[in-house]
């Protein structure tokens, strides 16, 4: 029988790569230079693309590949596939939702108290010997703080049900009011950030959430307020982020992804009052493991034309 091949479209995990390889005539679209000269050759052979976060499967890069049937992300984000033209061309998607959902949502309370208490700035003051000095400055509780969240879809809940033990009051805003929550819903996200004393981004990355931050919520969220990135980088508007951060205009951020990833605002390096991580959410072994099996899953599911384990498309 014929190798059915697959293009791995950046790298990501090696579990993943190894396991690949077991199965499949595995490409890694990274080793090749001349990327068209590439899929020209191999055109006829690849059948399944895997993507993530970083790199996934635009319409160019599907009209290269006649026999494409399936992308599967390794990721719960869609951003970097064009879903609708996979669903135009018959081609089946599938991204890992749910196994990433707790560590999302742990990393998101872990930078608010971070952010909050200072964390990072505490443990230089310690290791560079200011404590000898004296104490550390006072700092704001995370306790009893008023939690915003944009998007209550699976990861906003798990943020959500975590903030509430910290006596949280929680309000949301998303396309529509969840009929079953019991969370304040908002019409808009200014509403949302004017009575908020932290702002979540845990929403998809799509056109209309593009830039969601802007100057405006910035503003409403105000000097005192926290803004944490857990979504995409492109949901806020980065350049007015770093301003209203240098100038003050914000209490502070904790961010995990950025408009430009691995490209981070040199601006933010100095202040204290920011935290910044490299994309990790889901950035546990157990969790990038159960990512990488589900997306294995997936592919198995299609070539054995059994139903897939999280259809998207």
């Amino acid at each position: 029988m014929e190798a059915i091949g697959v293009l791995m479209a950046c790298q990501m995990s090696p579990y993943l790569e190894q396991e690949l390889e077991k199965r499949f005539n595995l490409f890694r679209f990274w080793n090749f230079q001349q990327k068209k000269e590439f899929l020209k050759e191999n055109s006829n052979s690849i059948r399944a693309i895997v993507g993530n976060a970083t790199a996934g499967a635009d319409a160019e890069l599907i009209d290269s590949l006649p026999r494409l049937e399936i992308v599967a992300s390794y990721s719960v984000g869609l951003d970097k596939i064009d879903l609708g033209y996979c669903k135009e061309k018959g081609i089946r998607v599938t991204n890992t939702p749910d196994v990433l959902t707790e560590d999302v949502a742990d990393l998101a309370i872990g930078l608010i108290l971070t952010v909050l208490r200072r964390i990072c700035e505490c443990d230089r003051y310690v290791r560079s010997g200011s404590w000898k000095k004296g104490d550390f400055k006072l700092t704001t509780k995370f306790s009893g703080k008023t939690v915003g969240i944009i998007g209550l879809g699976r990861i906003g809940t798990a943020i959500a049900k975590r903030a509430e033990a910290f006596d949280c009051p929680i309000s949301y805003y998303s396309r529509s009011a969840k009929p079953d929550s019991k969370y304040k819903y908002y019409t808009n996200v200014i509403d949302l950030a004017s009575n908020c004393n932290i702002l979540i981004v845990a929403c998809p990355l799509t056109a209309e959430t593009r830039h969601i931050i802007n100057r405006e919520v910035i503003d409403a969220l105000g000097p005192k307020g926290v803004l944490i990135n857990i979504g995409r980088g492109p949901h806020v508007d980065e350049p007015e982020l770093v301003s209203a951060l240098v100038e003050g205009r914000l209490g502070g951020a904790g961010l995990d992804v950025y408009e430009h990833e691995p490209e981070v605002p040199e601006q933010l390096f100095g202040l204290d009052n920011v935290v910044l991580l490299p994309h990790v959410g889901s950035g546990t072994v157990e969790t990038r493991q159960a990512m990488a099996d589900l997306v294995i899953g997936n592919l198995e599911a299609h070539f054995l034309k059994k139903p897939l384990l999280t259809p998207v498309v």
